[in-house]
């Protein structure tokens, strides 16, 4: 009956991951007070995940990958990428898994995405290629750096922590480099070889027709306030017409003069041109109730050098939104994004839609992008919000890098420590946590806007249910399923299998959840057929990180879906070829490195 209980709430889980009923670490939250209420796990028992090492320990990585990312030691390496890039897409892809690999083993994925993905579409820019080309590749890249090292990913740190909660020692730091440096080689190998064939040439590295993939053409217009309008004599913030209507004014032009946000205090006046962004329904509802006078739609990009749509104090910039956002999971209005940022919203890219109708009213989610309006001053302020990252190359001005040397060597130091285990990674971690903070590579205040929350709540959420799943023999149960299923097949297809289960489930699941699920099963499965736990737990961890068929299998896929103006179908065509391979390679390799 306990097993029956436990199993129903694991499918429930899964359920609510895949519908996305709720994000990913509210839902590991609900699971978790599910598994106290019904006392499947103690208190203690169910709050065991914050404490637990692997959480503490991907807290501080967090951390330490942040200080790297302050202080400019990524830019300054992608000086190379413009040195040693070419024309061709395969020379690009090796130079750029050169570069981003290694650095991937070392700080987390997301964070290396966060800082390349702006260095590599200016370098596309450069180049006068396409970003689609490239930004795929980058996230494939990464997470195949990211299992070079258990400090890689999330991933592996809590696999590490995991195999020392079910008896056996935590991976070393560089256990399972010489597998993480195979697999990513082969990886890499097929997507600068292989690859560029498939790749779609979609996005635009030139702005006006990046602008024109939005479809603003029918969206952008200019509306003129003649004598005798009801608007005259009244400021934009009196006239409600930003709030009446699904209307947003980018720039009032009076004669020769442009102005810019902030608008709301300017009162208008007879013969005033409005720059707005509005549905055609839209701006005839404010023509017959406002008495205005609507311009031929404008194009960006179509009109002639001296006639500027924009002014040159304005300026056009794609935001992506991050995990770390605080915005996400509100609306436009709700947040008071114009207000609070001094720009306006034009258009919303979710994945393969471009949205421009009622952009206020839209729950914003992780990975969307925005495509934002206003004065350049203000769009640099944006590069400053942690959790907003303007695909743009950030100013020299706005990172500290006379410290990079000094984050360097602390990282270095954390590194040497735990690989010579001096000290567990646990501890030499939040020795390079605090250096960071007294050399000055990043400040108090930008301690906790460094953690991935969601990712910390989600580890914290999910060990609970690993422990359920142990305790009420539902783990024991699975093994025992899966040994009379593939009982009598050689060790080579047990492992296969295995890895192919796991990135299945990885594609619909949060490889964290999936490590947790599964991790115990693989280890009660070798124990049952006498195979050697460590290499059915790396065939687990591996394959939990396989994760290229879909844009939300894994978190930086999800990053470079929008801006790569890439479709679901990119990732089934890109993806599907290096998660057969990666099935092909790794068991065997496991099996010649490790043993069974």
């Amino acid at each position: 009956m306990t097993v029956a209980l436990t199993l129903s709430i694991v499918i429930f889980a899964l359920v609510c991951f895949v519908c996305e009923w709720f994000p990913a670490d509210i839902t590991a939250i609900m699971i978790m007070v599910i598994l106290m209420t019904l006392g499947l796990v103690t208190p203690e028992e169910g709050i065991s995940g914050f404490s637990n090492t692997a959480t503490i320990t991907v807290l501080a990585m967090f951390i330490l990958s942040a200080g790297i990312a302050r202080t400019g030691v990524v830019e300054l390496i992608s000086t190379y990428l413009n040195r040693w890039g070419s024309r061709s897409a395969s020379q690009q892809i090796f130079t750029m898994g050169a570069i981003v690999a290694p650095i991937s083993g070392f700080i987390n994925n997301t964070a290396v995405v966060a800082v390349f993905l702006p260095v590599i579409e200016d370098w596309c820019r450069r180049q006068k290629i396409s970003p689609s080309k490239l930004l795929l590749p980058l996230s494939y890249i990464t997470v195949l750096g990211g299992m070079i090292t258990v400090i890689g990913t999330s991933t592996n740190v809590l696999a590490s922590g995991l195999s020392e909660q079910l008896g056996y020692e935590p991976f070393s730091l560089f256990q399972f480099t010489r597998l993480g440096v195979i697999t990513c080689s082969v990886g890499l190998l097929y997507l600068a070889l292989v690859a560029p064939r498939w790749l779609p040439e979609r996005r635009s590295a030139q702005q006006s027709q990046m602008l024109q993939s939005y479809g603003l053409k029918d969206y952008v217009s200019e509306i003129v306030i003649p004598p005798g309008s009801r608007l005259i004599g009244q400021t934009l913030q009196s006239s409600q017409l930003q709030r009446q209507f699904d209307l947003d004014v980018l720039e009032l032009i009076r004669g020769e003069s442009r102005f810019s946000q902030p608008l709301a205090d300017k009162l208008l006046q007879a013969g005033d041109i409005l720059l707005v962004r509005a549905p055609q329904p839209c701006l005839l509802q404010i023509q017959a109730e406002k008495s205005v006078k609507i311009l031929p739609a404008v194009q960006f990009g179509a009109t002639p050098p001296d006639q500027k749509v924009i002014s040159e104090a304005e300026g056009l910039a794609e935001v992506l939104l991050l995990p770390t956002a605080s915005i996400v999971g509100s609306t436009l209005k709700e947040t008071r994004f114009r207000q609070r940022y001094n720009a306006t919203v034009l258009a919303i890219r979710r994945g393969e839609s471009v949205m421009l109708d009622r952009l206020g009213k839209m729950p914003l989610r992780f990975g969307d992008t925005l495509l934002v309006q206003g004065p350049k001053q203000s769009l640099l302020g944006l590069q400053t919000n942690a959790g907003l990252l303007v695909t743009e190359q950030p100013p020299i001005e706005i990172l500290r890098r006379d410290k990079a040397w000094i984050a360097i060597a602390i990282m270095l130091g954390v590194i040497i420590v735990a690989a010579f285990e001096w000290l567990p990674i646990l501890v030499s971690a939040w020795v390079g946590v605090v250096l960071m903070l007294l050399t000055g590579c990043l400040r108090p205040g930008e301690l906790y806007a460094a953690v991935r929350w969601d990712v910390i709540f989600l580890l914290a959420g999910l060990i609970p249910l690993g422990v359920a799943m142990e305790n009420s023999g539902a783990t024991q149960w699975l093994a025992d399923s899966l040994v009379t299923l593939a009982g009598q097949l050689p060790a080579y297809w047990i492992l296969t299998l295995l890895f192919v289960i796991t990135s299945l489930i990885t594609e619909i699941l949060s490889n964290n959840a999936c490590v947790v699920l599964l991790l115990p099963v693989a280890v009660k499965l070798a124990e049952a057929l006498s195979l050697n736990p460590y290499a059915l737990m790396l065939v687990v961890t591996f394959a939990a990180s396989n994760s290229f068929m879909t844009p939300i299998g894994y978190q930086t896929n999800t990053m470079v879906y929008g801006p790569g103006g890439y479709r679901f179908s990119d990732f089934l065509r890109i993806g599907t070829p290096l998660n057969l391979i990666m099935a092909v390679i790794t068991p065997p390799l496991i099996i010649w490195l490790y043993g069974l």
